[in-house]
């Protein structure tokens, strides 16, 4: 059986950067183990599969990385949506059209910005608002955990677990220099946080190198088969809400532009926004560019 795929490089303006994504446009006929052993084959912090629609969005979504099914994530999002409106049979020449993608979370709509024509820039709404929970873990231990020293996070924020659809332990750090520094001890990973409810390590700081950048983030997430993504944007949703809730108007429109990847070599931008009213959270939305880089075929055994 041969697959048809096409990559994209997701949160980058150019080929190289950003975060890999793998898209098979038809693939609903698959079942659920072989989809999983082809997101293995590729070794993509997630490959997507689509279908038909089944409840009146634009595409049904499955999500995988290499060693599991995610409900949602952003880089997939944002880089279907992109792939999809290519694939337009009628595109605004410039403008925006809106997608519904069917993820496991529920349906995710995604606004496509055009420029001459080609889809340059996809921004999701999340389909769940934040969801807050405390860290069970000592901030000590948690540092030591990135090999870093209790000195290193940031006094003025909160360690936390928040999930836009899939769940993060938010780590703040004073600087983007211990960002850099930042290494995940996997024997303190097993212990401390592997069985917790957001095993996804995510690192802060609100000391950002990139012009015009207001945070700057690394993600590890062993637990899911990826040792560091490269750009996440489940996890800048969940950064929208965290610090939504750090900043706590009582009624806000509120930006932020995140750098991540630059460790390893895939420099990535997220742009997060978070809407406040009332004194909460009242929506979440992420984007960011993405490019359309190769295609193929991967011949599955029947």
């Amino acid at each position: 059986m041969d697959l048809r795929f096409h990559t994209l490089d997701v949160f980058t303006d150019r080929t190289f950067g950003g975060n890999p994504l793998g898209v098979f446009p038809d693939a609903a006929h698959l079942s659920t183990a072989l989809m999983q052993r082809v997101a293995r084959e590729m070794n993509l912090s997630e490959s997507v599969f689509l279908g038909p629609p089944e409840s009146g969005g634009t595409a049904r979504v499955r999500i995988f990385t290499p060693g599991v099914e995610v409900p949602f994530a952003g880089h997939p999002t944002v880089g279907t949506a992109i792939f999809l409106a290519s694939r337009l049979d009628i595109a605004p020449a410039d403008g925006a059209t809106t997608l519904v993608l069917e993820e496991n979370v529920g349906h995710v709509p995604v606004d496509v910005h055009f420029r001459t024509g080609l889809p340059l820039f996809a921004r999701f709404t999340t389909a769940l608002l934040p969801e807050h929970r405390p860290s069970p873990v000592p901030r000590p231990d948690l540092a030591l955990m990135v090999g870093l020293n209790e000195d290193d996070l940031d006094p003025n924020l909160p360690v936390e677990m928040v999930s836009c659809g899939l769940p993060f332990h938010c780590i703040p750090l004073r600087s983007a220099d211990a960002v850099r520094r930042a290494v995940l001890d996997m024997a303190a990973w097993k212990r401390l946080v592997a069985d917790s409810w957001a095993h996804h390590v995510y690192l802060v700081s609100l000391d950002a190198e990139g012009a015009n950048v207001d945070v700057r983030v690394r993600m590890f997430a062993p637990g899911s088969g990826v040792a560091e993504d490269p750009a996440t944007g489940s996890a800048a949703a969940a950064l929208g809400g965290y610090l939504s809730a750090v900043d706590g108007s009582e009624s806000a429109s509120l930006r932020w532009t995140v750098e991540q990847g630059l460790e390893i070599g895939r420099p990535s931008l997220l742009y997060v926004e978070a809407e406040r009213e009332a004194g909460a959270t009242a929506a979440v939305r992420v984007g960011g560019s993405a490019v359309l880089v190769s295609e193929g075929v991967m011949r599955v055994p029947r």
